[in-house]
């Protein structure tokens, strides 16, 4: 099973769905805490679940638990965003709340799903670590970042 994962900052509305439409993505599973901000441009959850579906024919989900707490974000950035502090942090906060345990690997088998956040890059990005904890559960997941 292959999970993607894009960040739609730097990218035009026509790169963004082109990627999804060139990878067969069926479903976007929205990871962000808050979706609905102005600076999200066309990602605002009802335009990119309006236009997920008029455009590719995808779903579109949020799983905001999937997200860092306000908490663990305020700490990233008083900490002068030292990733590696913030990935073990974010790791240990997957399993303290046992992600696992609210998510249906059928949801993520029975159509091709993709992980959204902002960041451009995975790399520095918590969808990345959402994806690689769901790869280390289910060990048959290839992560793909658009």
């Amino acid at each position: 099973m292959k999970i993607y994962t894009i960040g739609y900052t730097k990218k035009s509305a026509e790169e963004f769905f082109g990627l999804l439409e060139r990878h067969g993505i069926q479903r976007v599973v929205d990871v962000r805490l808050k979706n609905t901000s102005q600076l999200a441009g066309f990602t605002k959850k009802d335009d990119l679940e309006y236009f997920l579906q008029r455009v590719l024919g995808a779903d579109y989900c949020h799983m905001d638990f999937l997200a860092p707490t306000p908490d663990l974000l305020k700490a990233y950035r008083e900490s002068g965003e030292d990733w590696d502090l913030y990935e073990r942090q974010f790791c240990k906060l997957l399993e303290e709340t046992d992600v696992l345990s609210r998510l249906d690997r059928g949801f993520f088998s029975e159509k091709q799903c993709c992980l959204l956040c902002s960041e451009p890059d995975a790399e520095h990005c918590h969808r990345r670590l959402v994806a690689e904890h769901l790869r280390e559960a289910w060990s048959d997941v290839e992560v793909v970042h658009l």
